[in-house]
């Protein structure tokens, strides 16, 4: 049995990974944090203000990500083998975790906990190399603390590492026309109040344009990526990783 801890206990994310922690016959749902939240009672586990009375095995980190930094740096030194969920990951912010993290217990960054976004994220990847131009579209709800997402953000990434490219001909007009360019590769942000989580990868040709797509419609889409996280990061090699795929 693997005890498991959730941080951003509360928090939209944190709910249906907590609900499916509690359902899994592996794993046993044994600490929740978040000092916004202390005293409250999820799933029969009270909510603790301080990291340091967490007990677990794994820690699945949904915090905001102002705090993230932190709380992972409690997590690593109660040796926790960590699992992040937090958004805003840029290569910047990765350098940084994997500088600060060391690599005496495994810390597994995931962008997004859905599979068909995993997915998405690697077909986009594959497919990149085979067209002249990639831009990346992504929208999400309007409370979104960060943007590009995280997904957003890996996705940029992944194209980018299989030689990927996006059209830098057009002049900005207005600055923040053409979005944001991660690792070379156009970034647009949508924030609107009816969404979760939804992204489009778009790659072009002269002649012909493919869309690949992912949509969430529910925060429970999270909850088998983030168990399946829980259930395989002991398995890796103490240090820094990135991505959902590391483990499937």
């Amino acid at each position: 049995m693997t005890r498991v801890a959730v941080s951003g206990a509360g928090g939209n994310l944190a709910g249906p990974i907590i609900a499916a922690i509690d359902e899994a016959e592996d794993l046993e749902l044994t600490g929740l944090y978040n000092p916004n939240r202390a005293g409250q009672e999820i799933s029969g586990v009270v909510v603790v203000p301080d990291a340091l009375r967490v007990e677990a095995d794994v820690l699945i980190e949904t915090a905001h990500p102002d705090v993230v930094f932190d709380n992972l740096e409690a997590w690593n030194e109660l040796g926790l083998a960590t699992v992040v969920g937090t958004s805003g990951f840029t290569p910047d912010r990765l350098e940084q975790l994997r500088e600060s993290w060391g690599s005496d217990q495994p810390c597994l960054v995931v962008p997004n906990f859905s599979i068909g976004a995993v997915l998405m994220m690697r077909f986009a990847a594959d497919a990149a190399p085979h067209f002249e131009a990639v831009e990346v579209i992504e929208r999400h709800h309007s409370t979104k603390p960060d943007a590009p997402s995280g997904t957003a953000l890996a996705t940029a990434i992944g194209i980018a590492g299989t030689g990927g490219t996006s059209a830098e001909e057009s002049e900005e007009l207005v600055p923040g026309a053409r979005g944001a360019s991660v690792e070379g590769i156009r970034v647009h942000s949508l924030r609107l109040p009816g969404l979760i989580s939804q992204q489009e990868v778009a790659l072009s040709n002269v002649g012909e344009v493919l869309s690949i797509e992912h949509l969430s419609t529910s925060y429970e889409s999270f909850a088998a990526g983030a168990m399946l996280a829980a259930r395989r990061v002991q398995s890796l090699d103490g240090g820094v990783h990135l991505g959902l795929d590391t483990v499937i």
